[in-house]
């Protein structure tokens, strides 16, 4: 296969997204008196803040619906999956963005393998006839990947061959209200099934560490 060795077969692994806190970590008690101090602002009640009301304040305006206070704490998330997942990502707003890019990245360099990798689709079985085709067609976009850069084009060019299976990294910051809007919409059924798979898996992260923010949601 052109200059790549090995076998005929691409690398294929499963989605996944980590927080990406270590300046910042996600402490639900930090965050939640965070968020009190500046909420409070608006009516000079700080007097009021004392052991356990933080929890209190958040989880009133959440239900009240004044999330904007939410918008004073931001974290970032990176998505590991398909290109087709990352387009939808990326039209999220108000976010910041940063992601892989297939005109410089070369995937016949050392650093990425050898070979392209794609991301596993959770609604094929392994071993049926669908998966055996998608596999297939991962091959031959990889063949014909390694044959235009032996043919002298560069990546940017080549990368017109590669497919929605590709798999891509995307760091994502955002606010706390904005991924709660995030969240709502992505891991609901009627999503497409691998981004509601990374959401999902966002959501249950979420769940654990701040519950007071993001408990409610999936509960509908």
């Amino acid at each position: 296969m052109g200059k790549r060795k090995g076998t005929q077969e691409v690398k294929i692994q499963n989605a996944s997204v980590e927080i990406m806190d270590e300046w910042n970590p996600l402490s639900q008690e930090k965050v939640l008196a965070h968020l009190e101090r500046c909420g409070r602002t608006c009516y000079k009640s700080e007097d009021k803040i004392k052991d356990g009301s933080a929890e209190k304040f958040v989880r009133n305006i959440i239900k009240r619906g004044h999330e904007s206070v939410l918008e004073h704490v931001s974290f970032t998330v990176r998505f590991i999956c398909d290109r087709g997942v990352s387009h939808e990502i990326v039209r999220h707003r108000l976010a910041s963005y940063s992601q892989s890019s297939t005109r410089y990245c070369n995937y016949v360099d050392d650093r990425f393998g050898n070979e392209i990798t794609v991301i596993r689709p959770l609604f094929l079985k392994e071993g049926t006839a669908a998966y055996r085709i998608w596999e297939n067609a991962c091959m031959e976009t990889e063949t014909a990947y390694v044959l235009m850069l032996d043919a002298g084009c560069s990546p940017q060019e080549a990368r017109s061959v590669l497919n929605n299976s590709l798999q891509t990294e995307v760091c994502m910051t955002a606010n706390l209200r904005e991924w709660r809007h995030f969240l709502k919409l992505r891991t609901s059924p009627a999503s497409h099934p691998q981004m509601r798979e990374v959401a999902l898996m966002l959501l249950g992260i979420l769940k654990e560490r701040l519950p007071v923010i993001f408990g409610d949601i999936g509960d509908e």
